[in-house]
């Protein structure tokens, strides 16, 4: 992956060379390369590497300041564009193949049950959905958090938020397991999922091209109508629960 960052304090290709110099050492940086008269680093890394970890090594040079020039979204639109190459069922294979695992399982759980229950069987499938995708989150708390601020609406004013969400579909998949308090879950899952739905359908209809964060960081998918179906899904299952224990 490639990002871009501001660099000032930079006056003369001795600056240009101390810089590159400083980088090239961050374990996981492939290659720096400074465009002087522009003041900006591109940076190819094998990882990605939080802005705080490069600032760092300026740290003992307080003249050269870095700064983030939106690389998080130039980053995401690339790869994005990449997409657009691949059919639509290659771009959707995670999230299909995720949707039909938990699908035809708890499908199975309601064949050996001895009969089909609509309520059991939505209670079985949202245990499955939040576990799985709070998994997938887990994987890279960080990497989900940072794409998740781009198009939520409490993450963008709290980046805190991405975290603390994915701790809170964990919580949710296990209280839909277990069955615990089925009134509170349905109603902090109906909640959290209206609140989300709103940056995704922000996004969705203002046409840009963000990177999806319900897989968190582990897989490349654009945000679209997709997504809004699978939070339109979480939604309808929550509230018709609600509205059947009321």
């Amino acid at each position: 992956m490639t990002h871009t960052y501001n660099i000032t304090g930079m006056t003369c290709s001795g600056c240009q060379a101390k810089v590159e110099g400083l980088l090239s050492k961050i374990p996981g940086v492939k290659n720096v390369s400074i465009d002087l008269s522009k003041g900006e680093a591109t940076i190819e890394m094998d990882k990605h590497i939080a802005t705080a970890e490069l600032k760092s090594v300026l740290k003992d040079y307080p003249k050269y300041q870095l700064s983030e020039v939106n690389h998080q979204l130039h980053s995401v639109i690339a790869e994005l564009n990449e997409e657009e190459t691949k059919s639509w069922f290659l771009t959707y294979k995670p999230i299909l193949l995720i949707f039909g695992y938990i699908t035809s399982i708890t499908l199975l759980i309601e064949y050996f049950q001895g009969g089909f229950y609509w309520m059991r069987w939505m209670n079985h499938f949202m245990a499955g959905f939040f576990l799985v995708f709070s998994f997938f989150k887990l994987l890279n708390l960080k990497g989900f958090a940072e794409s998740y601020s781009m198009y939520d609406i409490i993450a963008k004013k709290w980046s805190g938020w991405g975290y603390v969400y994915a701790f809170i579909e964990l919580a949710l998949g296990l209280a839909f397991l277990t069955g615990f308090n089925p009134d509170l879950t349905n109603i902090i899952t109906f909640v959290v999922m209206t609140v989300s739905i709103i940056g995704v359908l922000q996004s969705v209809l203002s046409k840009r091209k963000i990177k999806c964060a319900c897989l968190g960081a582990v897989f490349n998918l654009p945000i679209s109508t997709i997504t809004i179906i699978e939070d339109t899904l979480m939604i309808g299952m929550s509230g018709i629960m609600i509205l059947t224990i009321l």
